[in-house]
């Protein structure tokens, strides 16, 4: 898939990776980029007053927002589902409403945004969605236990339309990464990948027709650990020093 002519809906795009995405994507010649978000009016200026830029109100989790973006966009080639939610919440003595609300986001909301635009790919010549996922698809970590169920679910999921829209000819990626240097890491004493370069890696990973962009060594460890037994993983006890 060739970035250039293509039209394309971001979800979660007004800070982070999803405004890193519309910029890259304008860059590299996109005709049209829908950036989308909770609260539209916190789309900055600088990005609502690009060319080719349309910016919808857009709630992942609320399925009458879904089938109103889906209604607004009917031309979009490529989906690219970034819109995300990390509540701290831990499994066993964490808020069930916040563990119900990582689940509603990553795994549900990614999948209403996949069945919404499924039609609209085919009638448009297949096209591509792309999943971000995360390293914690194949770990996890106290203090993020719900979130890495959650991205552990939309990593299945993206396995599971993957297949089922392979006969309409969509690209469906999964997309792996660590830590971002973005406001939902912020306090994050590690390492930080920067914004623009995890959207290159993906980007890149489109037009090779890949199927999984892993963007660092962080997320290639958390997956070849998937061959170990728990107890030997290197992330075991929750740190990176087991």
């Amino acid at each position: 898939m060739n970035i250039e002519g293509q039209i394309v809906l971001v979800t979660g795009s007004n800070r982070g990776i999803g405004r890193q995405f519309v910029e890259e994507l304008l860059a590299r010649g996109a005709a049209k980029v829908y950036a989308t978000a909770r609260r539209p009016e916190g789309v900055d200026a600088e990005l609502s007053g690009l060319t080719g830029v349309a910016i919808l109100p857009l709630d992942i989790t609320d399925q009458a927002s879904v089938d109103a973006v889906a209604a607004a966009a009917q031309d979009v080639t490529l989906l690219i589902n970034n819109a995300g939610v990390s509540t701290g919440a831990d499994l066993v003595a964490g808020d069930l409403a916040l563990i119900r609300r990582e689940m509603d986001t990553h795994f549900f909301g990614t999948l209403s945004m996949v069945r919404a635009f499924a039609p609209i790919l085919r009638a448009n010549g297949g096209g591509g969605i792309v999943n971000v996922l995360s390293a914690l698809s194949w770990f996890n970590w106290i203090g993020a236990g719900a979130y890495g169920a959650a991205k552990a679910a939309g990593w299945a999921m993206t396995n599971g339309v993957r297949l089922e829209l392979a006969a309409q000819g969509t690209l469906v990626t999964g997309v792996h990464l660590g830590a971002a240097d973005t406001e939902m890491m912020a306090g994050y004493d590690g390492p930080l990948l920067a914004p623009r370069d995890v959207v290159i890696a993906v980007l890149d990973g489109i037009e090779a027709g890949s199927t999984e962009v892993v963007v660092d060594e962080w997320s290639a460890t958390a997956k070849a650990s998937l061959a170990l037994a728990p107890s030997a993983s290197p992330f075991y006890d929750g740190t990176l020093n087991a």
